[in-house]
């Protein structure tokens, strides 16, 4: 008997220099976009509206940096993580080309890591994956690690390849469309009055609002962006898991925590990149997210005088507010209540330079 199904890789199956080139390329649309607002709530003028975008220099409004790397993200599970105990982090993530309504994306990966954990049951895979549109732009390149089981844990560990890592991705090495102009930015209609000026570094910010998970909006929100885990849709599967029930994706917590930090960082406009980023502590339906954030650079963007950046480090949290910044305490231990730690840079215009 043969069969066609796929069941994934597990960790043997994968070596170094491995490069997979991942199926179904998506034709983002306005709907997808619609979707994604209806889902987490996102204000941000430039992915809101054409018409803001457009008196911006841009040709009309771009997708969301996060619907296109969950975009792009998705394409690599049936490969990469379709038999994985969890998505553990993501670093030098870089968003290059504007994605706009119409615009086709695909993703291909490349394996740079190795290492078996000392369970001998899973191992650690560390991939870079490059998104690209239809005309071989590329769109997105980040690197993520992910558990994986394995499929015979008494399979030979491969020797150990840990890559190393950037810390923090350079602005002089971002990709901002070249089209973008903050020069008649309407901070009315953007909702927040606060510019890149009024920021400073060791600034902490409670975004105050929260909102509470669904389990029909996550099962949505995996779906729309073809994430075939098992661990997210599956509940007939997962209710012999150690949890006993679907874990929550973690791109979903994400884009959550960066709906919620609107209310303060109103104006921050394009994520350019993202340093790094940890899930921290499983997520289920139920919980109520918030989201509290620091300053933790400034910094000027070559040639630019209409627009800087600010390095965000946004924690978000299940079911505690953040008026009190949960972080670490002074063991190292980090609260429980944290569920993601992510360091970013965002896109944010001057305000001298607004008419």
């Amino acid at each position: 008997m043969t069969t066609k199904t796929n069941p994934g890789n597990y960790f043997e199956d994968f070596s170094i220099g491995q490069v997979l080139d991942h199926a179904t390329p998506r034709t983002v649309t306005e709907g997808d976009a619609s979707l994604y607002t209806a889902l987490y709530g996102s204000r941000f003028a430039l992915q809101s509206a054409d018409s803001f975008a457009m008196d911006c220099g841009l040709e009309a409004a771009p997708i969301d940096n996060l619907l296109v790397f969950h975009i792009v993200f998705g394409k690599t599970v049936p490969d990469v993580s379709l038999n994985a105990v969890a998505n553990l982090g993501y670093a030098d993530v870089q968003f290059r080309v504007p994605v706009y309504p119409g615009d086709s994306l695909q993703t291909s990966s490349e394996v740079i890591g190795l290492k078996e954990n000392s369970n001998g049951k899973t191992g650690v895979v560390y991939v870079r994956s490059i998104g690209t549109n239809q005309m071989d732009e590329v769109v997105l390149d980040y690197v993520r690690w992910v558990m994986v089981r394995k499929r015979d844990e008494n399979a030979v560990a491969p020797t150990p390849v840990v890559p190393q890592l950037m810390d923090c991705v350079d602005p002089a090495d971002f990709s901002i469309a070249p089209d973008l102009n903050f020069s008649a930015y309407n901070a009315t209609l953007a909702g927040s009055p606060h510019f890149h000026e009024d920021y400073e570094v060791g600034e902490k910010i409670d975004h105050v609002d929260g909102m509470t998970i669904e389990e029909a909006e996550h099962m949505m929100a995996t779906r729309l962006y073809q994430n075939t885990a098992k661990v997210h849709f599956n509940q007939h599967q997962m209710q012999n898991d150690r949890f006993g029930r679907r874990l929550i994706y973690g791109g979903h917590i994400i884009s959550l925590a960066r709906a919620l930090t609107f209310n303060g960082l109103g104006n921050a406009q394009l994520i350019a990149a993202i340093n790094g980023g940890s899930h921290t502590a499983p997520t289920f339906a139920g919980h109520t997210i918030y989201a509290w954030s620091e300053v933790l650079e400034k910094a000027d963007l070559p040639d630019r005088t209409d627009a800087g950046a600010l390095r965000i480090r946004t924690l978000a949290t299940k079911d505690m507010p953040c008026e009190s910044f949960p972080d670490k305490s002074e063991d190292g231990k980090r609260d429980p209540a944290v569920v993601l730690d992510l360091d970013y840079w965002v896109i944010m215009p001057k305000m001298q330079e607004v008419s």
